[in-house]
């Protein structure tokens, strides 16, 4: 059992289809106005069917308000992370701190080899990103003498003036899934960010990767506690009878999620399938009566009440 103690968030994971540009927006917008935390999109540059994403993002944060937004994540080989740190810090200032970065170190080679891309292994892919993510904090560490010069194998920075200064702290939320990715993320990450579906054995995978994750965080001289758990949901369905996890009726998605997040560490869920009507519920019924539950159960907990009732369906 593992409870990390963040707060909740709950938020959408949207198709940027270009056929659908218009319902990509508004959804993005329904979902800010049912008072959702965070709207992200898949970033897969290759994708010719798709709208560029970094475009995407900052045409919706100047059509929503207070809803965070980020890729869901960002192909770093065919975004160069000196300019990635500049393209995020800038969008975090004009959405008034509300950009947060979630980054890969790829996949879909063939697709990134065709764009120009450079065609890595799943381990140099890994370093990568390792590089990149150090570029990135540097040129966002306005308040650090000098300018940034980095010399590594894949990137080579020479100097290069630091900024902007983003609004806020932004999160580095990184998709991984294997054992080297999973302790990157310990080591350097703010968040970690797959795909349940991904997952090799869905929720079971949970524990032992977040036990991998802690492992890396602590060796590295950080709390566990540093890293948030996000949860991308590929499937879902609001139904009146129960077909799963994440698709049943609304009582049910409110025990499944407070589980991920007493029993596995969960506390960010996203959800797929660019249904407005289940970001509205999420939002308006779901969310409320998931931090209650969480809430209550903390409280017991820490009390030594011990297990208060909260469902274990997800597990």
């Amino acid at each position: 059992m593992t409870d990390y103690g963040h707060d909740l968030r709950f938020g959408t994971f949207i198709t940027p289809s270009a056929q659908g540009a218009r319902r990509a927006v508004e959804l993005a917008e329904a979902s800010d106005r049912a008072g959702l935390d965070l709207v992200t999109f898949q970033d897969h540059p290759y994708q010719a069917s798709f709208l560029d994403t970094s475009t995407l993002l900052a045409y919706v944060a100047a059509r929503t308000e207070r809803v965070h937004l980020s890729a869901n994540v960002a192909s770093l080989p065919l975004r160069p992370p000196a300019v990635l740190a500049r393209a995020a810090a800038s969008l975090d200032v004009l959405s008034g701190g509300r950009f947060e970065l979630g980054i890969g170190a790829g996949a879909f080679w063939d697709g990134i080899a065709a764009m120009g891309g450079r065609r890595l292994t799943p381990g140099q892919g890994v370093d990568a990103l390792r590089e990149g993510i150090a570029i990135i904090r540097d040129l966002w560490d306005v308040d650090a003498p000098g300018r940034v010069s980095h010399h590594g194998r894949y990137y080579d920075v020479a100097g290069a003036k630091r900024g902007p200064r983003p609004a806020h702290d932004i999160g580095v939320r990184v998709g991984a899934y294997k054992p080297r990715m999973l302790a990157l993320t310990g080591e350097v990450g703010d968040g970690w960010l797959p795909s349940l579906e991904y997952l090799d054995r869905g929720v079971a995978s949970l524990d032992p990767s977040n036990t991998r994750i802690d492992d890396a965080a602590l060796a590295a001289g950080r709390s566990p506690r540093d890293v948030r758990r996000l949860l991308n949901f590929m499937r879902v369905e609001l139904s009146p009878v129960s077909r799963g996890l994440l698709s049943g009726p609304p009582e049910q998605w409110v025990d499944d999620l407070a589980a991920l997040a007493l029993d596995h560490g969960m506390s960010a869920f996203l959800v797929a399938g660019d249904d407005p009507v289940v970001a509205e519920r999420l939002g308006a019924e779901i969310a409320p009566a998931v931090r209650e539950l969480v809430a209550r159960e903390r409280g017991a907990r820490e009390s030594g009440a011990g297990e208060s009732g909260a469902s274990t369906t997800a597990a």
